[in-house]
């Protein structure tokens, strides 16, 4: 799956608009497809370090738009496979690093398409294999979670660990408590999350660590009516959502700030119509794709969580997503 922008792009902001938005269901599946067939373009090469989780958020985007077998599933399947290491680890693509985020990526994709037993046939390790790669990358004194075996940590990556064990069922490899402990230690005092203890809050971290709560059934802990009124001021006159204050609105956090308020019960502290119009504004209606905001090119990356913000507000013509 190609990261390449474009071709096309969103509507320009301020210009003409049908006199009644709707999502273009067709043409953004055309476009997902169509994404592998770029190869003669210099950025489908520069964006190699993100080829498996484009795949992961094209599949994700086909499923809500209610066309799960647009992509080959074999082929899907063989490419996931193919960047396994013999660590269990994933890379981005095939003799690329592995990475707990790549792995992650891999692990979703092959619930998705329902190919676990195909990573135990065909894998380098099987699921048992992939959770102990996750689990050694805990810091068993503090809870969190590196990326790699260079040592980077971030509470993205404590999430990834979390969503894919629970996926493999096998969130008994790590020390979940700590790993708890450790989210707990990023809340700060505007009832949001940042990347590590002390840091600034933003939406994309909320989601993280809201979800690893969540996961781990420990969501008492979130500052409910206090995260509530931090994520519901990312709204702008426009409709559009940004990660933290004074930053400009961008569709990706239709999906970190949205499904953040799903899992605290907050959805209703959204003008949802504003979102969705906003949304709706950002997508190509000849080519298909969504962009970060009007006039600027699509990409995959804002296509999957522009169409994933919409179902979350329960846009009609989607299929519904887990806010996790």
């Amino acid at each position: 799956m190609s990261l390449v922008s474009g071709p096309g792009r969103a509507q320009v902001a301020g210009g003409s608009l049908p006199d009644e938005l709707r999502l273009v269901v067709a043409k953004h599946v055309n476009y997902i497809q169509n994404l592998d067939k770029r190869k003669d373009e210099l950025e489908y090469w520069l964006t190699e370090h993100l080829r498996l989780n484009g795949v992961y958020w094209g599949l994700t985007a086909l499923h809500l738009l209610g066309h799960p077998d647009a992509l080959p599933r074999d082929q899907t399947i063989a490419f996931v496979l193919s960047c396994q290491h013999e660590s269990g680890g994933f890379g981005p693509a095939p003799g690329h690093d592995a990475h707990l985020l790549y792995t992650v990526s891999a692990v979703q994709i092959l619930v998705t398409v329902d190919a676990l037993d195909e990573l135990e046939r065909y894998g380098k390790t099987g699921r048992e294999g992939v959770g102990r790669y996750i689990a050694q990358l805990q810091n068993r004194d503090d809870g969190s979670f590196a990326g790699d075996e260079w040592g980077e940590t971030d509470t993205r990556f404590l999430f990834g660990a979390l969503n894919a064990l629970s996926l493999l069922r096998l969130i008994s490899y790590i020390d979940i408590i700590k790993a708890v402990s450790h989210v707990h230690a990023c809340a700060n005092f505007d009832g949001g999350y940042g990347v590590s203890p002390g840091a600034e809050s933003h939406a994309g971290q909320i989601f993280v660590c809201v979800g690893a709560l969540a996961i781990a059934e420990r969501l008492d802990l979130v500052d409910k009516d206090r995260l509530g009124s931090w994520l519901s001021e990312r709204q702008l006159d426009n409709g559009g959502l940004n990660g933290r204050p004074e930053k400009l609105e961008d569709v990706c956090y239709s999906w970190w700030v949205m499904s953040s308020l799903a899992m605290i019960g907050k959805l209703a502290w959204i003008d949802r119509n504003k979102l969705s119009n906003f949304i709706l504004r950002c997508q190509d209606p000849e080519l298909g794709g969504i962009a970060d905001r009007p006039g600027d090119a699509v990409d995959v990356f804002h296509t999957v969580f522009g169409i994933a913000g919409l179902s979350l507000i329960g846009y009609p013509e989607l299929k519904p997503v887990d806010p996790i």
